[in-house]
C-alpha cells in the first residue's frame, strides 16, 4: 500500500496515462491526461455493464498507442457501491486503480474555471488532476478468505440489525397489549417467557386459565423446574392488566409473526457466527489473538474483514490512519487548538475497536493497567473517553504485531515497553 507522498508521485512517469472517471449509477464519464495535465481527446461516456467497460478499455488502448503510454492509472471516487464492478474489471485487465477523496473533489472543482458548477465531465477532470498530483490512495480490494470475511461480517451486521428491530417490535407489542408482562419476566426472550407468548400471549387468555395449567405448559419447554409462584404472579398480573382489548385477533397474529422472525434471525446469526469462527484458523495470528482475554472471536473476524491481509501494511501507523485514529490539531500563531482524532478512513473499523476496548479494560489486566496509568498520571491525565480512544490505537498496534509475527500476546512486555518509552521521554 502507498504510504508517502513521494512514493505516490514516483509512480507517475512520462509513460503514465492518467484516467479520471466520474462514477454514477448507470453511466460513467472518463477523461484522459498525461503527467503534466495535458488532456488527450474528448471525454467518453460508457455504461455500467460489460459493453461499456470494453468500450472504455478500447478508448484507453487507443490513447496508449497514440501517445506512447505504457502504464495506465485510473482514478475514481468511491461512490457508494457503484464503483465495485468497474474496479473489479480494471483489476482483472491489469490496470492500476486508485481512489480520490470525494470531499477533495468538491473543494477543488472551482480551481480551473472559478465556478461552483458541477457536472460529470468536470468532475472527471478534477479526479484525473488529483491523481496527477499524487493525491490518491490505493483501494483495499480484498480477495480470498478476506473477501469472504468482509461479506460474512456485513451479513452478520444486517442480521443483528434485523434481530434488534424485531426485538423492539415485540417490546412495543407488549407495552400495548400486556404492559405488566415485564413485571413478571425480566427478559421477554427467556424460555418460560417465550413459552407464555407462544401459548397464551394475551392477558385475557392467561386470566381464563389457572396457575397450575401455566406451570404444566412451561414444563414442556423448560428443562428446569418452572416455579408455581411466578405462574401465580403472572395470573394475577393478567387479571389486573390495563392492556388494549381491541383488535386482539390480528394482534396475536402480529406477535406470532414477530416471534417467528426473531427465532429465524437468531438461528441464522448463530449459524453464521459458527462459520466465521471456523474461518479464523486460516487467518495469520488469529489463534494468538483469541488468547487475549476480553477479545472475542467476532471482534477478530471483523478486524480482518476491515483491514484485509495484515502483511500488506508496513507500519501500524497505516492501520491507525485507516481507522481514523490519527491525531489532528488546529493551530495558528500563538493559538493552539484542541487535539482530536481525524475520524477519516473506515468508520466501521473505528467502531469495532471502540466496542472491543471496553471489555478489554474491564477484564484484561494489561489494558486495565494502561487505562489506569493514562487517567491517573500526574502530567496531563486523560479523561476516560480519551484514554479509551488512545487504547484503541494501542490495540491496533498489538494486533498488527501479532498478525505479522504470529507471536503470543505478552502483557508484561507491553507494560515494560510503556514504562521504558516514558523514561526515555522524560
Amino acid at each position: 500500500m502507498n504510504y508517502t507522498q513521494n512514493e505516490k508521485l514516483a509512480q507517475i512517469t512520462p509513460e503514465t496515462l492518467i484516467i479520471g472517471v466520474d462514477i454514477a449509477k448507470n453511466k460513467h464519464v472518463a477523461r484522459a491526461i498525461d503527467e503534466r495535465g495535458f488532456e488527450f481527446g474528448k471525454r467518453i461516456m460508457f455504461t455500467n455493464d460489460r459493453e461499456g467497460f470494453e468500450k472504455l478499455l478500447r478508448w484507453v488502448e487507443d490513447h496508449q498507442a497514440n501517445h506512447q503510454k505504457t502504464h495506465v492509472m485510473v482514478g475514481m471516487e468511491p461512490t457508494g457501491h457503484y464503483w465495485f464492478s468497474l474496479a473489479d474489471y480494471l483489476d482483472s485487465c491489469g490496470h492500476r486503480l486508485v481512489l480520490v477523496n470525494p470531499s477533495h473533489v468538491k473543494r477543488l472543482k472551482e480551481i480551473d474555471d472559478h465556478s461552483p458548477s458541477k457536472n460529470d465531465t468536470k468532475d472527471a477532470m478534477v479526479i484525473a488532476k488529483q491523481v496527477k498530483d499524487g493525491r490518491y490512495s490505493a483501494p483495499n480490494l480484498l480477495e480470498g478468505i478476506y473477501a469472504e470475511m468482509r461479506e460474512g461480517i456485513k451479513l452478520r451486521d444486517q442480521l443483528v440489525q434485523l434481530k434488534n428491530q424485531t426485538e423492539g417490535r415485540v417490546q412495543n407489542w407488549l407495552h400495548r397489549y400486556f404492559p405488566e408482562f415485564e413485571q413478571v419476566f425480566k427478559d421477554w426472550d427467556g424460555v418460560c417467557a417465550l413459552a407464555t407468548l407462544r401459548t397464551f400471549p394475551l392477558p385475557q387468555a392467561i386470566a381464563g386459565t389457572t396457575p397450575e395449567t401455566i406451570v404444566d405448559t412451561w414444563k414442556a419447554y423448560a428443562k428446569r423446574h418452572a416455579g408455581f409462584a411466578r405462574a401465580q404472579k403472572l395470573h394475577e398480573a393478567a387479571e389486573k392488566s390495563v392492556g388494549i382489548t381491541a383488535g386482539l385477533h390480528f394482534a396475536r397474529q402480529e406477535l406470532e409473526a414477530l416471534l417467528d422472525q426473531y427465532e429465524l434471525y437468531t438461528r441464522q446469526l448463530e449459524a453464521l457466527e459458527a462459520q466465521l469462527t471456523d474461518q479464523l484458523e486460516y487467518l495469520p495470528g488469529a489463534e494468538q489473538m483469541r488468547d487475549i482475554k476480553g477479545l472475542g472471536d467476532m471482534t477478530i473476524a471483523a478486524f480482518f474483514a476491515e483491514v484485509g491481509d495484515i502483511n500488506q501494511y508496513r507500519h501500524p501507523k497505516q492501520l491507525i490512519s485507516l481507522a481514523g485514529l490519527d491525531l489532528k490539531e488546529n493551530s495558528s500563531g500563538v493559538y493552539k487548538g484542541q487535539t482530536t482524532i481525524s475520524k477519516r478512513g473506515r468508520s466501521r473499523l473505528r467502531r469495532i475497536l471502540f466496542l472491543a476496548i471496553r471489555p478489554l479494560v474491564n477484564h484484561n489486566d494489561t489494558f486495565r493497567a494502561l487505562h489506569h496509568e493514562l487517567t491517573q498520571r500526574s502530567d496531563r491525565p486523560l479523561t476516560k473517553m480519551q484514554s479509551l480512544i488512545a487504547l484503541c490505537g494501542k490495540l491496533l498496534k498489538v494486533l498488527f504485531v501479532i498478525g505479522q509475527r504470529e507471536c503470543p500476546f505478552d502483557g508484561a512486555k507491553l507494560l515494560q515497553d510503556r514504562k521504558r518509552s516514558q523514561a526515555q521521554a522524560a
